[in-house]
């Protein structure tokens, strides 16, 4: 047996390693499975004996007891006593897969690139970085430790328990019209001064989800997108996916300049303006009353959509937050796109758009290509939160917390970068727009912050002949942390700026 082909085989197949949390017989039951999917092993062959197997694989003999014993109890071999280990094949297996015998080795790796041509997307091209610094600015995200987990531990278990969600799940058109989408409407009324029910409203995993589905059904290629002149690179990018022609427009103290539209473009030519109506992306400025009316206006002339992301509504420090354009909109302009629940952890948050039924009806049709099952367990333990007001009081707290933060960074900045940079207090959001006077090579002062572990990302980095910038988000970081991450962004610009 020992130099029969069978044990050559499964010495050339088998290896494992004893230092993985996986137990050892488990994983080189798993290889000899793949070896009869493969039909290196076919029916009916003969295996070496425990004795055999173990010295074969330097293993206790208890373990290869053990491998026979799991490959059994799966039905991929029959022991017979005083006979041998034989392979069978269940009943119902899965596809055969074959590979060439020249190639037997690498027949548990996954091929590294296609045999057929395919079309690359450029547009999507990952702009993740990977750092090993401790600490990292970002563009304004909420911190994830400010969720509530025992709470959310309780409700969650809840959600699980009701009896009605196998019953919504087994026959989900039966409950299209859902309380979740009802309280979303209520709260949205009651918070952002709309007039909304159901039939307006489509709830998706994220902004990005609606933006991607409201690209799809609104634009065709070379269709102009008219964006800020700095703008959100992630819309950018679905927009350019869509096949749309991008163009800019200047932003100042007032927001989206709008006369330049009027000078700029003629009537017919845009397809939809995108715009930070609440706090422009990246320079925080809101959009005056007067230029929300004229947009509202040049829309309806021009026939173009007004596409509103209001990406951080719910974070207003001072002053009341002021209301969307789309809850003005009477002439069905504007797709307005929002996010819910953004003081909870990024699995219970979700986006929606509101926006005429008909253009909702049609998103819906997308919505169930992409994520039909969607998430009812979600849905159950936002819906209730809206009812009970959680939501509300979690968004309240968290809301002092960050404005704590966004003093603690302003008192700062006045100490370290008073004489070499300027920035505007924002009422709201999670970030600052910090501008460099004199301007220096953002690209080195990213290079020279990580060096001393702190990771400013190139997607926050805002360097042209005109504008050299950091969208500063500091929601995720505490006081300490702040006070931290402004010290080693100061000795990195001593170092660019020398």
């Amino acid at each position: 047996m020992i130099d029969s082909p069978v044990f050559t085989l499964l010495k050339q197949l088998i290896s494992f390693d004893k230092k993985t949390t996986q137990p050892l017989y488990i994983q080189v039951s798993q290889q000899i499975i793949n070896a009869i999917q493969r039909r290196y092993l076919t029916k009916g062959t003969l295996l070496p004996g425990t004795r055999n197997l173990s010295k074969l694989l330097k293993i206790h003999r208890n373990t290869a007891v053990a491998i026979y014993d799991e490959l059994a109890s799966l039905g991929w071999v029959e022991i017979i006593p005083n006979k041998g280990t034989f392979v069978i094949e269940p009943e119902q297996t899965t596809v055969k897969i074959k590979a060439t015998s020249q190639k037997i080795n690498e027949a548990y790796l996954s091929a590294k690139r296609t045999g057929f041509l395919f079309q690359t997307s450029f547009h999507l091209a990952s702009t993740s970085q990977f750092t090993n610094a401790k600490f990292t600015i970002n563009d304004g995200k909420p911190d994830l430790r400010l969720h509530p987990v025992h709470q959310f531990t309780r409700w969650y278990s809840a959600a699980m328990k009701r009896k009605n969600l196998i019953k919504k799940w087994n026959r989900p058109n039966e409950f299209s019209d859902t309380l979740f989408q009802t309280n979303i409407c209520n709260y949205l009324n009651a918070t952002r001064g709309f007039h909304v029910e159901p039939n307006n409203l489509l709830s998706t995993r994220s902004t990005e989800m609606s933006l991607y589905i409201v690209s799809q059904l609104i634009l065709k290629p070379k269709d102009i997108v008219l964006v800020g002149n700095l703008s959100n690179y992630a819309s950018n990018m679905i927009f350019q996916q869509a096949g749309a022609s991008i163009k800019t427009i200047p932003v100042d103290n007032n927001g989206l300049n709008v006369n330049y539209i009027k000078e700029h473009f003629v009537k017919g030519s845009i397809r939809c303006v995108y715009v930070c109506a609440h706090r422009d992306y990246p320079t925080m400025v809101t959009l005056s009353v007067e230029r929300r009316l004229e947009l509202l206006q040049l829309a309806k002339e021009y026939g173009f959509a007004i596409i509103e992301d209001d990406y951080d509504y719910d974070f207003q420090f001072e002053g009341s937050a002021m209301l969307p354009m789309a809850s003005a909109d009477v002439n069905g302009m504007v797709i307005y796109l929002g996010k819910l629940g953004q003081s909870l952890f990024p699995s219970f948050q979700t986006g929606f758009v509101i926006a005429p039924e008909n253009l909702i009806s049609e998103a819906n049709n997308y919505l169930q290509l992409l994520d039909k099952q969607g998430d009812l367990i979600q849905k159950q333990i936002l819906s209730e939160l809206i009812n009970e007001g959680e939501i509300y009081r979690l968004m309240k707290k968290n809301v002092v917390i960050y404005k704590q933060r966004r003093d603690c960074l302003c008192d700062l900045l006045k100490i370290h970068f008073a004489e070499i940079a300027t920035w505007k207090i924002p009422s709201g959001g999670l970030a600052i727009w910090l501008e460099f006077q004199p301007k220096i090579a953002l690209v080195q002062l990213a290079e020279e912050a990580e060096k001393n572990d702190l990771f400013i990302p190139k997607t926050i980095l805002y360097q042209n002949k005109n504008t050299c910038a950091i969208r500063f988000g500091f929601g995720h970081l505490n006081e300490e942390e702040i006070t931290s991450v402004i010290k080693k962004l100061k000795k990195a610009h001593r170092k660019v700026s020398f």
